[in-house]
């Protein structure tokens, strides 16, 4: 488990096989259906393989990815935070997700300046983008608090549904 940042209340690690239960939870979690999509993971061996497929291997293709939220004081992990490189955007993106019982404690808000910054000074990205559901306002307005701006929307590779384009630059540079 390798840590990657810490916050005053959190650790920022890299996920393992050890966090199949945790992943199980939070991917079926109303928050995360309602505004991420099913993943269709209701198996710990089905989180087994998200781990591998949507976590480890980012973390070796491109040297980032998703990565889990521990509370420091437990080691409890609370949810995912990082950046995903998508096919259909020039620059990585910013993507979260927080377990429904500790939502509005601002942790995650913590979270994402910390990874902010190190998008900036470590990974040296010259852009980071977000997309977003338009129903999705608490997500919206943690992404103007880090800087990003809404430019403009994209449709989904996936479902079809138009989604917000964010960006922390003044363009839209997808």
């Amino acid at each position: 488990m390798k840590t990657i940042l810490e916050t005053e209340r959190l650790l920022i690690l890299e996920a393992s096989h050890n966090d199949a239960d945790f992943i199980l939870q939070l991917l079926n979690s109303p928050s995360w259906l309602k505004f991420i999509g099913d993943k269709g993971v209701t198996t710990k061996k089905q989180a087994l393989t998200y781990i591998d497929e949507s976590l480890i291997d980012s973390y070796k293709k491109n040297g980032f990815g998703l990565y889990k939220l521990c509370l420091k004081s437990s080691l409890i992990p609370v949810g995912l935070c990082g950046f995903l490189q998508r096919d259909y955007l020039n620059h990585p993106d910013i993507g979260f997700a927080l377990l429904p019982e500790f939502e509005g404690q601002g942790l995650m808000l913590e979270a994402c300046h910390v990874l902010m910054n190190h998008a900036e000074s470590t990974l040296k990205f010259e852009c980071v983008m977000a997309i977003v559901l338009p129903i999705n306002d608490k997500s919206c307005r943690l992404l103007e608090k880090i800087g990003l701006r809404n430019v403009g929307t994209i449709t989904s590779k996936t479902g079809g549904e138009k989604l917000l384009l964010f960006s922390n630059k003044k363009s839209r540079s997808n």
